[in-house]
């Protein structure tokens, strides 16, 4: 049970972190479009710097041996090591390789497909349509039975979803022959994004039998043992320290971007004066572009430490109802700060996810509660 503090905490870096990332990712794909293989790249660093220390002790617990009677024997005191070591798993490396590889894959996806002129406020959109493939796969896969008001409310985000994809796909300009380039790559962004969302699902099942294989039983627990707490933060660092090596296959991508945008207007940063009497401003001067980076890094690092704190403490249909509310917000903020990107057909479409979103979330609740009371 979340405390008043805790939700203060929690709610101000979903919030603040994502709502404030998506405006500097859209303010850098706009004019770096090909920029998001370099913007997945040092995400995916930050949040492994962040959680790297939390991974390593400097204690040498020693594990309760189990002697032929049966019994087990109380672990030893702790010894101080003065190397370092990464703490003991609750999850096999083997189920992570999988999570990263999907991972990886469907983050780099949807950061690349900004460079298929996809606006921010269809990127938002369409991403809040993946309950359509979970649904698929969970009644292929899994077996899984859904309620009237679930398949009516992804019937209802579909057509949402086709509204807002066909309100920007809407030739702007007057000259044809300028129309149809555009059409096409427009077409191959949402391809990609459909491939990205296809991949979350995979992701979604796999995820779903990780938590009732490891993290589950150790959630139990947890009340008795603190470390159980602790498991959002091992599954953000090896989702995505783990796939670091895979950006060596986009080192001259990474390379090229980070070039093109060496040469953006530059900025001057001055730096604190020593005194009244200093006969110059000090400073520095850096390409205007990397201060957005930056930022960007640094809010997506807050986003995902506040969506994994969220995940790791309260129920999954809360979860879905802050981040359809958190998806809004973005979207009504990429209009206000960059506009034109908005139009009737677009709006109704966005709401039409939103309140799919929220129907299927309500329609999961009652199901379950339904077969409780069976």
């Amino acid at each position: 049970m979340l405390t008043l503090s805790d939700w203060i905490t929690t709610l101000s870096l979903v919030f603040g972190g994502c709502c404030s990332n998506a405006i500097t990712l859209e303010h850098i794909t706009s004019r770096y479009p090909n920029a998001g293989v370099l913007i997945t790249f040092f995400q995916f660093l930050i949040v492994s710097l962040y959680g790297l220390p939390k991974q390593f002790t400097f204690n040498d617990h020693s594990e309760p041996k189990h002697v032929a009677s049966g019994t087990v024997s109380a672990p030893t005191t702790p010894r101080r090591r003065w190397i370092p070591r990464l703490k003991n798993r609750k999850v096999p490396l083997l189920p992570y390789f999988v999570q990263v590889v999907l991972f990886f894959v469907l983050s780099t996806l949807n950061n690349a497909a900004f460079a298929y002129h996809i606006p921010m406020t269809v990127h938002i959109v369409f991403r809040s349509g993946g309950m359509i493939i979970n649904m698929m796969l969970g009644w292929i896969f899994t077996k899984k039975r859904y309620t009237v008001r679930q398949v009516t409310s992804v019937v209802v985000v579909t057509a949402g979803i086709i509204m807002t994809t066909l309100s920007a796909s809407k030739p702007k300009s007057r000259a044809a022959e300028v129309d149809i380039p555009d059409v096409s790559l427009y077409a191959m962004g949402i391809s990609i994004l459909g491939l990205a969302l296809v991949l979350s699902g995979f992701l979604g099942l796999i995820q779903d039998w990780v938590y009732a294989r490891y993290v589950a039983p150790a959630e139990a627990k947890a009340s008795s043992d603190p470390a159980g707490q602790s498991l959002w933060q091992e599954h953000m660092f090896y989702l995505h320290s783990l796939a670091l090596p895979l950006f060596y296959f986009s080192k001259d991508n990474i390379s090229t971007e980070l070039t093109r945008m060496g040469s953006s207007p530059p900025i001057f940063l001055s730096l604190p004066q020593s005194g009244p009497l200093t006969p110059y401003e000090a400073g520095f001067v850096v390409p205007s572009i990397f201060i957005y980076l930056l930022f960007n890094t640094c809010t997506q690092l807050v986003c995902v430490v506040g969506v994994n704190r969220l995940t790791g403490r309260v129920s999954s249909l809360t979860v879905t109802l802050i981040l359809t509310v958190r998806k809004a917000i973005s979207l009504l903020l990429s209009i206000a700060v960059y506009g034109g990107q908005g139009n009737t057909e677009m709006w109704v479409g966005a709401g039409l996810v939103f309140i799919g979103t929220i129907g299927y979330s309500t329609g999961r609740k009652s199901k379950d509660q339904k077969e409780k009371r069976d």
